[in-house]
């Protein structure tokens, strides 16, 4: 740590020398500026630099590297792990930077830092034109992609990662570089699925697809049809065709919601969201083994995708605990054992119990980049989300709960955004162990003092 008297002047020339605002704990707006999305998250930078560009954050990066201070970078803000903080370092907040330019004729869309999924699924659909992204809408675009990326167009789309064309990186000496295909494509292979380890993408260029409409079915049910409604689900999707997505979870019906009776609220459902990238009418043919069960509440519509990207977003300020299985299948036996916990689950809470498919374009996706999860059937999400600190126990407690119970199911690989820190080994299930030498070597040449630590993290080799 650098002392106290080159700390203050270095702060000082950082003010002046950003376009943005620089936030330091003694500031008015400083807490404003720390909170994120995970109400558990409660760090105290010693520095928030608010960028405007790419040449400020260059700027932030240098100045903590002066100082000796680690670098953490929020774009988003919604990791369940707070990755977007850390105690005493810079944080780079990208949130100012959210410009996005569609370039519908090339089907690509260049996307800044710090926009999140609104910001790019808004913009992008005058054109008919979308690509995966996160199943929130203020999800940010940056560490949703090169975390790998996983949404409701996956299955017809691929994985984020995947249509992901190229990065604009400012690295740990404060130079921004390109990574592409052909320039820097180490770096770029590692950024397909890495993360932040690398650098700070200030943007990123992805391939967008033709998405002439959208639509879906949304069924509430009770909780004790969930055998049956998961199976029926699971039946439709697997023999369905790729433009067929969506989930079963089991989750506590809201209360003053117009779309859930008044006598469910606060009561535990089971529910089956059937997604379809194409027509109305062709999902409705697909939803028919669905809306055939009884159920207590229907909603099959033709629906914007940017609108849909909405449909489960959840208010900040919450606590926040989640994990991930990624199955070989979902056989009988583990629709039976996936029901039961259900009734476990912290009801009434916003907690959910999710279980996704898989297939398709992600499984068919390219199998060099490091995302060992691609080639699973069917992921369980338990999805921890709570209001009251006393239930952080019992909260925490259930996701884990449901992970064991899927074990012997599980591929064993795991997609990182959808868990918080659950140690090295977790990381290495989520990148590949085939793969971290390779990452590891990347890292040495790209941030050899692994100064972009607060991240599920690759140590340099």
């Amino acid at each position: 740590m650098a002392p106290l008297s080159k700390a203050h002047t270095a702060l000082t020339a950082l003010r002046e020398d950003l376009s943005g605002a620089v936030y330091a704990p003694e500031d008015p707006g400083y807490d404003e500026a720390r909170a994120v999305f995970n109400a558990m998250i409660d760090r105290r930078p010693a520095v928030i630099a608010q960028c405007e560009s790419a040449e400020d954050v260059a700027t932030a990066v240098r100045f903590a590297r002066d100082l000796d201070l680690k670098i953490a970078v929020r774009g988003g803000g919604h990791s369940v792990a707070g990755s977007a903080l850390g105690d005493g370092a810079l944080v780079v907040d990208l949130r100012r930077m959210h410009e996005v330019t569609v370039h519908p004729g090339a089907h690509a869309v260049r996307v800044e830092g710090g926009a999140t999924m609104s910001h790019m699924d808004r913009a992008c659909a005058p054109y008919a034109l979308a690509t995966t992204g996160g199943r929130a809408s203020t999800t940010g675009v940056g560490g949703f992609v090169l975390g790998g990326g996983s949404g409701w167009l996956d299955r017809k789309c691929g994985l984020a990662v995947d249509n992901l064309l190229g990065v604009e990186l400012v690295t740990a000496d404060g130079s921004v570089v390109e990574a592409t295909s052909e320039e820097n494509p180490e770096l770029f292979w590692a950024l397909h699925g890495g993360g932040g380890n690398f650098g700070v993408a200030t943007a990123l260029t992805l391939r967008l697809h033709d998405l002439p409409a959208m639509a879906l079915a949304f069924l509430l049910y009770r909780p004790e049809q969930g055998p049956e409604v998961v199976r029926t689900y699971r039946d439709l999707v697997e023999g369905g065709p790729v433009e067929a997505a969506g989930g079963v979870l089991y989750l506590t019906g809201p209360p003053d919601d117009a779309f859930v009776p008044p006598h469910l609220a606060g009561k535990l459902l089971c529910a089956a969201l059937l997604t379809y990238a194409g027509p109305e009418e062709r999902m409705r043919k697909l939803a028919e083994p669905l809306l055939a069960l009884p159920h207590e509440a229907a909603m099959v519509t033709a629906i914007p995708y940017a609108d849909l990207q909405c449909m489960i977003d959840d208010p900040p300020g919450l606590r926040n605990y989640w994990s991930a299985e990624y199955l070989t299948g979902a056989p009988d036996a583990f629709v039976d054992v996936y029901c039961a916990r259900a009734a476990t689950m912290p009801v009434p809470t916003g907690t959910q119990h999710i279980l996704f498919p898989q297939g398709g374009a992600i499984a068919s996706g390219p199998a060099d980049y490091p995302v060992p999860y691609r080639d699973a059937a069917w992921v369980v999400h338990p999805f921890g989300i709570w209001a009251d600190p006393a239930d952080d126990e019992r909260c925490r407690q259930w996701v884990k709960e449901v992970r064991a119970d899927a074990r012997p199911w599980s591929t064993g690989a795991v997609y990182l955004n959808f868990t918080g820190d659950e140690g090295a080994d977790r990381v290495v299930s989520g990148l590949g162990e085939e793969n971290m030498r390779r990452l590891g070597q990347v890292k040495r040449e790209w941030d050899p003092d692994n100064v972009f630590r607060f991240n599920h993290n690759i140590r340099p080799l």
